[in-house]
């Protein structure tokens, strides 16, 4: 069943497994084309600092970027920062960068700040960030890592070091936000800007 009302179908700026599967479970039709943009680069140009507002802009860019090469068509970008306090993470580069994230976030409250973006033909249609505030568990080394062990190569896909939607639950003991925010799309903003659009049917 699908909702959506586009001549032509969305483009998703992005290969994010979950984002992927938010959009097709919400019945929208979509098409992955990620975004070639140097992030970082973009990120340090800005001079930005708040996580929030780094989001933001690299969801504008990615979806600026590939609505460009895609006239008339609606393209969605997103970005999702992680900060504990002042200090940004960035996604690890292997187990051992993993597990330093880890042991700095065990036992304390981070924050995701998950942005969302729509373009047509270079302009910004629609933007939005959302927040969610998540609290590990004070966890043992040991602990830590039977969860990398069982975790694999998947710890260096996401910021954090964790997939909440698969083993990465069992390293928190509370949550504030809905879970598009924490799987890095704020879906409900997003599907009311489409409603406006006229682009789904319900």
């Amino acid at each position: 069943m699908t909702f959506w009302r586009g001549k032509s179908r969305l483009i998703l700026a992005s290969q994010s497994q979950a984002r992927k599967m938010l959009l097709a479970n919400a019945g929208l039709e979509f098409e992955a084309r990620p975004a070639d943009i140097d992030e970082r680069g973009v990120q340090e140009a800005s001079k930005l600092s708040s996580p929030r507002e780094i989001a933001l802009l690299l969801a504008r860019e990615k979806a600026k970027a590939v609505s460009v090469q895609h006239p008339g068509r609606h393209v969605i970008g997103a970005d999702q920062t992680l900060a504990l306090g002042e200090r940004l993470f960035t996604k690890p580069s292997g187990r051992n960068q993993a597990m330093a994230q880890l042991r700095d976030l065990a036992g304390r409250t981070h924050e995701l700040h998950s942005a969302v973006a729509v373009a047509r033909d270079g302009a910004v249609l629609f933007e939005d960030v959302a927040v969610a505030r998540m609290t590990m568990r004070q966890m043992a080394e040991a602990e830590l890592s039977t969860y990398l062990d069982a975790a694999g190569d998947t710890v260096t896909t996401s910021v954090g070091a964790y997939q909440l939607e698969s083993l990465g639950v069992h390293l928190f003991e509370k949550i504030e936000g809905d879970h598009f925010t924490i799987l890095g799309l704020p879906l409900l903003p997003l599907l009311a800007f489409l409603r406006r659009e006229r682009l789904v049917a319900v």
